[in-house]
């Protein structure tokens, strides 16, 4: 595995994270604990150390809480826990956007994730106008001068919000998340280059395309998921066509189409780290394998050495 430097922040991350957003169970299956488990020590074992979540990933922190009762049997400070903020799933699904309903989110957080600081907490997705809220930032700080949280980041909805971006040391965030893969590069054009001059980092989500770069699917594929099943027919197998030409014209011989797309991520210098999702041990094994591929190299400017 390789290690970065997480943009402004003292963070040492692998370079392949671990995505949990399947763990709520909106992708296809549900999760159980010996299930979650089986992945996050695999993760382990494979010198991964990013785990990313959020607290609308399943009702009542559902994720969150499966990570929560693994981190307390393992050891705490071996993990950079990143999760985010801004909505609520309890008995329904809401937004809660206002500095006192993010205090209850982070406080809930904590408690079922296990632990008494959240290594990087952001901004999740949210408009740019609760974004522009000083009272909200001024309570975050407060909270990061409390030690419940290490650093704060801004997962952007739009991969080409520059409010957002540009705003962020202003706002004392440290890092963006972003989607960004072979089949959407939108971040290149304003994201990353303000990134860039912010010694921003960078966690790219979304980095096998919602899986169409798994190399698993052919066009005609029907996906049955509640993300997946949403996207239009015709999208789905136009999407799947130039995957199919990618892999015919770009991926070397001999070297897998997940692996492939992953480290085309790592390779672009704005990325420290993706965080794709798995569901099974064997998929945290293949997606670990990228960071071996001569595409990442260890030139990045934020290389650990």
């Amino acid at each position: 595995m390789k290690y970065r430097r997480l943009g402004k922040t003292e963070l040492k991350v692998s370079v392949v994270g671990v995505g949990t957003w399947q763990f709520g169970g909106d992708w296809g299956k549900d999760f159980n604990q010996q299930e979650a488990d089986a992945i996050l020590h695999k993760a382990k074992d494979l010198g991964i150390n990013l785990i990313d979540t959020a607290e609308c990933y399943g009702p009542h922190h559902l994720s969150e809480s499966l990570i929560g009762n693994f981190l307390k049997r393992d050891r705490r400070e071996d993990w950079v826990v990143a999760s985010k903020f801004g909505h609520r799933w309890h008995d329904h699904w809401e937004n809660a956007w206002s500095a006192d309903e993010v205090l209850v989110q982070l406080d809930e957080s904590l408690k079922a994730l296990q632990t008494d600081y959240i290594d990087l907490y952001q901004f999740h997705s949210g408009s740019d106008e609760v974004f522009n809220n000083d009272d909200l930032w001024t309570l975050l700080d407060k909270q990061v001068q409390a030690g419940k949280i290490r650093n704060l980041g801004v997962s952007i909805g739009s991969n080409d919000n520059l409010e957002q971006t540009s705003r962020a040391t202003e706002l004392n965030a440290k890092a963006i998340q972003v989607v960004y893969n072979r089949l959407d590069r939108k971040p290149e054009e304003r994201v990353f280059p303000s990134c860039t001059e912010q010694d921003m980092g960078v966690l790219a989500r979304v980095p096998l395309a919602s899986g169409y770069l798994s190399g698993k699917y052919k066009p005609g594929a029907v996906f049955q998921d509640n993300v997946r099943k949403r996207h239009e027919r015709d999208n789905i197998d136009a999407r799947l066509r130039e995957v199919e030409e990618i892999q015919r014209t770009e991926v070397p011989e001999g070297v897998g189409m997940a692996q492939w797309a992953l480290a085309w991520c790592l390779q672009n210098p704005a990325v420290d780290c993706v965080i794709p999702g798995c569901k099974s041990p064997e998929q945290v094994e293949a997606n670990a394998a990228a960071a071996d591929l001569d595409m990442v190299q260890d030139t990045h400017p934020r290389a650990w050495k």
